[in-house]
Order: structure tokens, then C-alpha cells, then sequence
């Protein structure tokens, strides 16, 4: 309270002039700040909301596209084990002759040794596309030739 009085009488005795420019830095003190706190952020918000836009779109594009290909995927019949042993089979020869297969039960264990990663890639789409079968386990190491070394474990017959 005695501060209030103290300003007040200091108010007083200051000349009309310097009071007018005393209220007009304060009010340019407001208005600074007025911008800072809230103008000047928000219209950053605004200003970066069109490309935050296009980038939540193109997310919601590539999730739809996501969405259809596991619809279609569920949408296929399961397989039995043996036509999946098959579908695999017949895709093996995709990988060449630096692939080997070892089926036990619903598993198939497939070692790979120099495989190129164009082959391993196109190898991956068709068996998750005819023998209903993608990998559950894998552990593959990158050669100095740039082609792929290890092992993939897939399950057969069933969605995975």
C-alpha cells in the first residue's frame, strides 16, 4: 500500500509532458509485448500450418494405402502348410543358387550366402504375396559386396 501512495505522489509531481511520455513507452512497452506473447506466435502457427498440412496428408495417404494392402492381405484364403511349402518352393529359384531351404513343421528356415538385396526384396514381396508368409525371425549381415548373408525364419499356413 505504501508503494501505491509513493508512485502515486511521484505521478503527480511529474510534468503533464513527461507523463504523456511516460503512458506512451508503456504503451509501446504493451504492445511489444502484446506481439511477442501472442501475435507473433500465433501467426508463425499459421504461416507454418499449409506445409504441415501437406505433410499430414500425404502421412494420411500412406496410411490408407497401408490399410488397403492389409485388407487385401486379409482378405486372401489361408493357406495350409504344404500349398505355402509349395508357393515357397516355386519362389526359391527367385533368390538363385545362394539360397537353401529347411522346412520343419510350419517353419521354414531359409540361408541366404551373397544373395543381391534387388532379389531378396522381390523375393520377400512374393512370398508374403503366394505363400501367405513373411518373416517372424531374421538375421542377415550386409557382405563387402553389398549382398546379403543369414538366416529367415517364415511361418507356413498361417498369417504372420
Amino acid at each position: 500500500m505504501k508503494l501505491l501512495t509513493t508512485l502515486q505522489i511521484r505521478w503527480r509531481s511529474v510534468s503533464p509532458r513527461e507523463q504523456r511520455l511516460l503512458m506512451l513507452a508503456g504503451v509501446l512497452v504493451s504492445l511489444a509485448l502484446l506481439w511477442w506473447l501472442a501475435l507473433a506466435p500465433a501467426l508463425a502457427v499459421l504461416k507454418a500450418a499449409p506445409a504441415q498440412h501437406r505433410a499430414l496428408d500425404a502421412q494420411l495417404q500412406h496410411m490408407q494405402r497401408l490399410q488397403a494392402q492389409a485388407k487385401a492381405l486379409q482378405a486372401q484364403p489361408v493357406l495350409l502348410p504344404e500349398q505355402a511349402r509349395q508357393a515357397l518352393d516355386s519362389a526359391m529359384a527367385m533368390l538363385g543358387s545362394g539360397a537353401q531351404m529347411n522346412v520343419q513343421f510350419d517353419r521354414a528356415t531359409v540361408t541366404l550366402n551373397a544373395v543381391p538385396a534387388s532379389a531378396l526384396a522381390q523375393w520377400l514381396a512374393t512370398v508374403r504375396q503366394n505363400a501367405h508368409s513373411a518373416p517372424v525371425e531374421a538375421h542377415l549381415v550386409r557382405n563387402p559386396a553389398g549382398n546379403w548373408d543369414g538366416t529367415l525364419v517364415l511361418n507356413l499356413g498361417a498369417r504372420s
